[in-house]
Parts: C-alpha cells; structure tokens; sequence
C-alpha cells in the first residue's frame, strides 16, 4: 500500500492478523532513527507487554518484567530479534528475502505509525482499510463466481449458440508448431494466437491477453487447464492435445455466448 507517498509492504494472513513491515513504515520519519529507538522507549514496551498478554500464551513475563525496568534508561538497548527470543513474543518479527525487514501486527504497526506521526498513522489506518476493503469484495466476488460456475456448466452440455466469439478452427501448420509453455497451448486453443503475438499486435496495451478477454472466454479457459492437465496425464503428444482443446474451446463457446448466469458475472 502508499501511504503519503510510501511504499509499505504487508503480509496478509488469514482471521485478520495481517503483519505490516515497520522497516518501510521508518522510511518515513524525518532525521536517523531505527527501530530499536522505538523499541527502548518504555511506553513503547508497556504497549507491547498488554498487546502480548492479550494475545499470546506463550508470553515469557518473566523476562518481559526485566525489560520493562531497564527501558527508558539511556544505556539499555534491544533489537527485535532479541525482544523476540528473550519474551516469546508474536507480535514483532524479523523476516529475510526479498521483502525482508521488521514486521509488526496491524495494531503493533499502527502505533508505531504513532511514533512516525499522528497524521501519518490516520493515513496508514485509512489506507489499510481501504486495502482490506477491496480485499473482501474480492473474497465475496470469488464466491459468486464458484457458485454461479455450476450453473455456467450445466449449460456446456445444452445445443450450441453460435456467435462472433467462437474460436477458428486451427489449421494444420499452427497445430504442428511446438508451444514453448502450456499457456500458450492454451492461449492458441482458445484466442488463436500465442501471448507474445497478442503482445505484438498491442504493444501500448498494459497486461496479457487473458486481462482483456471477456467473462465467457475466461470460464472456457479454466475448464481448458483441467482438461488440458487431464490429457498430459494421458501423456498425449502436444499437436494432439492443441487439436482436442481447440474442438472443445469451440464447442463451449457456441454452448455459454448469451448464457443468463455468464450475464450476471459481467
């Protein structure tokens, strides 16, 4: 997500215990500061000690209680990892790679936009519902879809409707040609053409093929990749398994152009 003009990473989890990365979040605060700054500060301990008490089971008080009398004091010091070691805490963590850095807990992360400054944790709280926001009406779409899918398929096996959007039946040099992904073996199936052709013919266009292909097209397309993993199963030679997939692609068209639940799903 961007938040005034910030990049953040966050790792989203099931039961709404996403984790925001504070290293991106630190980006954004004026002058050389880390996060073990943040972590030394008492208040920021005593915040951190309720958090894991409230969620954590494993919470190692015991240490925790040595911490909290040494915070605030000029000579004392800790990094995440040895916060996390020492008191069994969850709700900081360091991870490696690509997107490596300091993560927090959604709550831990908005108190520590706090430290940033109070108008910046405004923005990241707003941002971060706007995020999960859309990523519940994505959640509740899929869930049509599926639902709406099992009626599209009973249809695939009623008298066909033929329309503009039928494929061309391949010849035979385009069948004959080795595809060097599977995708294409589809993408060929279905559109006639390979991803990099589509590219060629749009180069101003952003995406792929399928990004610009109607609701019809892309049901059609996910019962061709079970099919297709069907008949490689069957270890069918590549031109063999082109020539079935297009028939098919073909005749599922003819049977779901003006389908009522294809309708409900544009």
């Amino acid at each position: 997500m961007i938040v005034q003009g910030r990049e953040i990473n966050i790792i989203l989890q099931k039961d709404n215990e996403d984790f925001i990365s504070l290293t991106d979040i630190l980006k954004a605060k004026d002058g050389d500061f880390f996060i073990s700054d943040w972590l030394r500060n008492r208040n920021t301990v005593e915040f951190l000690g309720i958090w894991e008490k409230l969620h954590n089971p494993n919470f190692n008080y015991g240490e925790f209680a040595t911490i909290k009398s040494q915070a605030g004091l000029n000579s004392y010091k800790i990094s995440v990892k040895e916060w996390v070691k020492k008191t069994n805490a969850v709700g900081l963590k360091a991870t490696a790679g690509r997107y490596g850095g300091t993560y927090a807990h959604k709550d831990i992360a908005f108190e520590f936009g706090m430290w940033i400054s109070p108008e910046f944790k405004i923005y990241l709280i707003k941002e971060f519902q706007r995020l999960k926001n859309e990523e519940s009406e994505k959640l509740l779409l899929g869930w049509d879809i599926k639902r709406t899918l099992a009626k599209i398929n009973y249809k695939i096996h009623t008298d066909a409707i033929k329309e503009h959007l039928i494929p061309l039946q391949l010849t035979k040099p385009e069948v004959n040609v080795i595809y060097a992904t599977e995708a294409d073996v589809l993408n060929m199936a279905l559109f006639g053409k390979t991803a990099k052709t589509w590219r060629d013919e749009h180069p101003s266009k952003d995406g792929n093929i399928r990004d610009y292909s109607n609701v019809t097209q892309l049901v059609v397309l996910a019962n061709l990749e079970g099919i297709n993993a069907e008949l490689i199963r069957r270890k069918l030679p590549q031109n063999e398994r082109l020539i079935q997939l297009n028939i098919i692609a073909i005749t599922q068209i003819q049977s779901l152009v003006g389908n009522k639940s294809i309708q409900q799903l544009k």
